[in-house]
């Protein structure tokens, strides 16, 4: 997902009332706890059959789920947000008589006509519609997106993280539900396409001019599943893989933007040749690399990427938005966090790649412009990680105290401090063994998988052979950064570490002493140098690593009063 400041792509008008029809709580939430009756169920499968009605804004669905019970159960209970009202139900091709369901706040709870042991069998077929929720302002407010294209053609989209999957399709909304494999088919009126996740398997022309679009795509996360609906045309191209593996690449764009899409289009191979070569195989070659063009500003939808940057121009050469959330396809989609309270894992791994890709490309030069550009929005008003399950709208939303866009700022610049710790090498074999699991990731030996902040801790320790709890335990568990306090007498440099309650903080620091650098140990947290009377001394001179700042918090404070003038 994309960070509030990024700057915000124009939605064409619309007809449709945004943040209408209104949520329930229950559907405005996505992940926490898991449901206990949830908690019995394994998500096999899932069947899901769409129309779609642009003139009056309204979809209909059939939903075949496909369940394993892990603990004996009577019951299914399935997220689906109440304004798409269900009609029918069938367990295991048996109609339920309508008195068999409910949803009066948007968790529709099944009573099944027999018990089902452990490890028995179950599938649901759910047959709904209605008038989906229109999002405010997406992809920050999840929803559908009722657009027109410049021409006047339906432009529709759906982008949900923030909400879940349950806004118009029914599952568990949970970051760790997630089906082995899903199939979609999409029916859409005369003249649209539907693009969607996965492999397009086949189009069925209808006798009135509908159509019907009929994607698969495996091991998708959840909120990843995804409609666009347009009159789209397509640029492909085959992918030719470091790897030995090739793949099809695929850009659906609106009509009339070939020349721009096609520059887009460019960016692709070698973005992915930079993701390859710093993290390992591009995890969905058995799908495909997608990307979409959508009326609103991105989402990280496996395997078709929404891109809704309208084609902008950056001093980097490359398009940051289609890069960040390429980004997402390791970091959100192969590695997915288990509990939403682990989001800088997506978030903070998905923004640094835009200054690795731009060092990668040009050198420090512009890694280190881009890193300062976003070392001055770290707010530190609560720290990444809380310890508890959370749902992602309360990470951010920092008025109600999650960490809000320090998942992403914050945790980039963790990263680099990181980086910059343990060596290139050992964080290219951490976010490597992270992302899949292995050292050794090549096509076929791998899944996607769940992981932690407390694993990714463990992955550290292990690769390095050191126990940098105490790095984490100040970046991750704190909202405080690292103070440095320097202290000069005579010609003796003094300097020691301070953290909030006093943790243990002995970060190395490098100091520059008439050009001359140094690396202090900081054992226990202080040091001392020597340093000639006069001397002209700069402590950290290339910024390695994420300290507090009395200039970045007089800068913010200043911005904070312009804005309230």
């Amino acid at each position: 997902m994309l960070a509030a400041a990024s700057i915000a792509c124009a939605i064409p008008a619309t007809a449709a009332d945004p943040g209408k029809p209104p949520l329930t709580p229950q559907t405005a939430k996505s992940g926490g706890k898991l449901d206990a009756d949830q908690a019995k169920l394994q998500f096999d499968t899932a069947d899901l059959a769409f129309e779609i009605f642009p003139d009056r804004e309204a979809i209909s669905g059939i939903a075949t789920l496909n369940f394993t019970a892990k603990a004996a159960t009577d019951r299914l209970v399935i997220d689906l947000d109440r304004n798409l009202p269900v009609t029918a139900i069938a367990i295991d091709g048996r109609d339920l008589p309508k008195t068999a369901w409910s949803n009066p706040q948007g968790q529709l709870t099944i009573r099944l006509p027999r018990r089902i042991s452990a490890g028995g069998k179950v599938s649901a077929r759910i047959t709904y519609g209605g008038t989906p929720h229109v999002a405010i302002r997406a992809p920050w407010d999840g929803g559908f997106v009722w657009a027109k294209t410049p021409q006047g053609a339906p432009w529709i989209a759906t982008a949900v993280q923030g909400a879940g999957c349950d806004l118009f399709w029914p599952c568990i909304d949970h970051p760790t539900a997630e089906p082995k494999r899903i199939d979609l088919h999409i029916t859409v009126p005369d003249g649209l396409k539907a693009i969607s996740n996965g492999r397009l398997l086949r189009t069925d022309p209808l006798p009135d001019g509908r159509s019907t679009w009929h994607w698969s795509v495996a091991n998708p996360t959840n909120y990843g599943i995804a409609l666009n609906i347009a009159p789209y045309e397509v640029i492909r191209g085959t992918y030719q893989s470091r790897f030995g593996n090739s793949f099809p690449m695929e850009y659906w764009h609106l009509p009339g933007r070939e020349a721009k899409a096609r520059g887009l289009f460019a960016e692709f191979a070698p973005t992915l040749d930079f993701f390859e070569a710093t993290v390992g195989p591009y995890p969905f070659a058995g799908d495909k690399m997608g990307v979409v063009e959508t009326p609103h500003l991105g989402m990280e939808h496996q395997t078709i990427n929404a891109y809704g940057n309208e084609y902008k121009k950056d001093a980097t050469g490359f398009d940051w938005l289609f890069q960040h959330e390429f980004a997402h396809e390791w970091f959100a989609n192969q590695l997915t966090a288990a509990d939403w309270d682990d989001f800088w894992l997506h978030e903070g791994y998905g923004a640094y790649m835009q200054p690795l890709y731009g060092r990668w490309r040009e050198g420090e030069a512009r890694y280190a412009s881009m890193m300062e550009k976003s070392r001055n929005t770290i707010a530190n008003a609560a720290p990444l990680v809380s310890g508890k399950p959370m749902a992602a709208e309360d990470v951010y939303r920092i008025e109600d105290g999650g960490p809000g866009q320090d998942i992403y700022v914050k945790g980039a610049w963790m990263l680099h401090t990181l980086r910059n710790l343990i060596g290139d090498a050992a964080f290219i074999e951490v976010t490597t063994r992270a992302v899949y699991g292995r050292p050794d990731p090549k096509p076929g030996n791998f899944e996607p998988r769940f992981s932690s902040s407390a694993e990714y801790r463990a992955i550290v320790d292990q690769v390095t052979g050191s126990d940098y709890g105490w790095f984490f335990d100040v970046y991750l568990d704190e909202a405080a950064l690292p103070e440095l306090v320097e202290t000069r007498r005579g010609n003796t440099l003094s300097l020691a570490w301070k953290t909030p309650e006093n943790k243990p903080f002995p970060m190395p620091v490098e100091v520059q002493v008439d050009g001359r650098v140094q690396r202090l140990a900081m054992t226990g947290g202080k040091d001392t140098l020597t340093v000639p009377e006069g001397a002209h001394v700069v402590v950290d001179p290339w910024a390695k690593i994420l300290k507090r700042s009395k200039a970045v918090e007089d800068y913010q404070a200043w911005q904070e009063a312009q804005a309230g003038k």
